[in-house]
């Protein structure tokens, strides 16, 4: 495999022995993956209520339902919610999931078979009647333990652990539990307190296993403005990224941004700690004119074939997270071209 992709190469980088002149037009690579026998899968772990389905929209809008399909590892939970009260379990514990599973669920799906998959539901606690589930040609993996077994690891083609700052993370399963899920207040809070020493034993050292990590922290500009504009500031982790298909740009016109902008906005490059391996941090915080992030969607459709990618039209501003959603499907798209190259 690649690695995963270094900040400062995304900003600037050369042109490998694979690039190809800006006028040459490649071929659809969604009609390439429609046709193709690979099962291209990527694993999102992370605590819940972390944001792991947000980081892939882009993967999905880019590709489609027909194309797309997700997995919530929720769905092996072993017990009911009732059932892990009694037995004093929480669902962070590898013990009340059937990672077994999971496992040869997953290497089915690989190979294109069908799987009758559990469905765990959220609104009562309990299991409703199995389902049958057909592999797309994109099949993400969203749950608190897709890196967790050397065997899972090595089913995902890409993997990611989302991992917002805590008080960012308790705040939205608050919100997600109690207006989603119908929790109690008190029940969110001792479910919280029961959870932290779980989430440090089996959740948090999968972060060792990631190609990428996002990091989630309230803005430097405002707590108030994630919940009222969706504004955090982000950190994409990654390693270094060996090659690339062509060059990518993140352009900043100087002209616009000190005559018109009217928002504040951040970037920053940096090397940061993540338990057991150093990582490149690219950071976002605030908002930039939507003509930014247009280049970097013109840069993938012409990478890709893929025409329209415009997410965010219509739009006069865009977000970290908006940013970072791009960047990240750009990066997991390139690790899907080098397989079809390989294949």
């Amino acid at each position: 495999m690649d690695g995963a992709g270094a900040p400062s190469q995304i900003l600037n980088r050369k042109p490998s022995h694979l690039c190809t002149s800006g006028m040459h037009q490649r071929p659809n690579f969604k009609e390439i993956i429609t046709h193709s026998p690979i099962i291209f899968t990527i694993g999102v772990a992370g605590d819940s209520g972390s944001g792991k389905t947000t980081f892939t929209n882009a993967i999905r809008q880019i590709f489609g339902p027909e194309l797309v399909a997700t997995i919530t590892l929720d769905d092996y939970h072993k017990y009911g919610r009732e059932e892990r009260k009694r037995l004093d379990i929480t669902p962070l514990d590898p013990d009340a999931n059937n990672i077994s599973q999971l496992e040869s669920d997953i290497t089915r799906l690989k190979a294109g078979e069908a799987i009758t998959k559990p469905v765990y539901n959220h609104s009562t606690g309990r299991f409703d009647t199995p389902v049958p589930f057909v592999p797309q040609k994109i099949l993400i993996l969203e749950g608190l333990h897709t890196l967790f077994t050397p065997g899972l690891r090595d089913l995902m083609d890409f993997s990611v652990f989302v991992d917002p700052e805590n008080d960012v993370k308790y705040d939205w399963k608050r919100c997600r539990d109690i207006r989603r899920r119908g929790y109690s207040s008190d029940q969110v809070e001792e479910e919280i307190a029961r959870r932290e020493r779980d989430y440090t034993a089996f959740i948090a050292p999968q972060r060792c296993n990631a190609d990428a990590v996002i990091r989630i922290g309230y803005s430097k500009y405002g707590k108030e403005n994630g919940a009222l504009r969706n504004i955090y500031q982000i950190s994409l982790l990654q390693n270094q990224m060996k090659r690339a298909i062509d060059d990518i740009d993140l352009n900043i016109d100087l002209h616009s941004l000190l005559s018109f902008h009217d928002h504040d906005f951040l970037i920053e490059f940096s090397t940061l700690p993540v338990d057991c391996v150093m990582m490149r941090a690219l950071t976002f915080d605030g908002e930039m004119n939507y003509e930014t992030i247009r280049k970097l969607e013109k840069s993938i459709e012409q990478q890709t074939g893929i025409h329209p990618i415009a997410m965010f039209e219509n739009r006069k501003t865009v977000t970290a997270t908006d940013i970072v959603q791009l960047i990240l499907s750009w990066r997991i798209i390139h690790r899907r071209i080098f397989m079809e190259e390989r294949a």
